[in-house]
């Protein structure tokens, strides 16, 4: 099956990354709704869409407005938005407020479950919670015997180890390069060295870094030789890096 990194970048977008977004064409799944999420219609293989939010910071929900105009168009007939009831709640009175976007797009909001079934049962996603202000949601996709995790925004602990544990593809966040590490606590975000050593202790088979720091859009801003030093299989993702699992 073959995943899509839309967005790659946090906070906002740089000449090098927009800002989070996973798409899975051939599922018609979505992670996240980045500002990345202008290239989505082109890419879909199916006009329903199932798109799972992992909070309601802006930087993962402002694509949602970006959906109105294929909405309209309907080259995408049907969205559901999976979320927890506050993140949904905030899309809609904040995001979409009328002074802001007055015009909500004909989505369905459907409170997250802990198991949700799609792609006609053949594809399963559970959730778990995580550390970061305001929240935020991990998600684990089992799919035909793959396991895909997604974990964004929040501080490596050792709260969601065994619920990644085994994965065959670990997508985390790495917001910061070692030499920043202090400032994760601060924002709740994760640096290099934690999230290898993660990805080392649960057992994963790959790990694809994403929500890098857009104030540093160099080649290498957080160090990938650190985190292959740690975990060989450790691969610093890209806008529009396309991935089989």
């Amino acid at each position: 099956m073959r995943l899509i990194f839309l967005g790659t970048g946090g906070y906002h977008s740089n000449e090098r990354r927009e800002t989070a977004s996973l798409l899975i064409p051939d599922l018609g799944l979505m992670f996240d709704a980045g500002s990345s999420v202008f290239r989505v219609a082109s890419r879909l293989k199916s006009p329903e869409v199932d798109l799972f939010l992992t909070h309601a910071h802006l930087d993962h929900v402002m694509g949602l407005t970006i959906l109105l105009v294929p909405m309209l168009k309907k080259e995408i007939t049907r969205c559901r938005i999976h979320a927890e009831p506050h993140v949904i709640d905030a899309v809609k009175t904040h995001l979409f407020s009328q002074p802001i976007f007055p015009v909500l797009p004909e989505f369905e909001f459907v409170p997250l479950s802990d198991r949700v079934s799609i792609a006609g049962g053949r594809a399963e996603i559970t959730s778990h919670p995580l550390k970061h202000p305001g929240g935020s949601r991990g998600y684990l996709l089992n799919l035909d015997g793959h396991r895909l995790a997604y974990i964004t925004d929040t501080t490596v602990d050792g709260s969601y180890t065994e619920f990644i544990r085994g994965a065959d593809v670990l997508i985390h966040e790495c917001n910061f390069g070692d030499d920043m590490a202090q400032w994760c606590q601060p924002t709740g975000h994760s640096h290099t060295s934690a999230v290898a050593q993660l990805a080392k202790e649960a057992g994963v088979g790959r790990l694809y870094l994403t929500h890098i720091d857009p104030q540093r859009p160099d080649d290498d801003a957080i160090g990938i030789d650190v985190a292959r030093s740690i975990f060989p299989q450790s691969i610093l993702a890209e806008d529009l890096l396309e991935i089989e699992f």
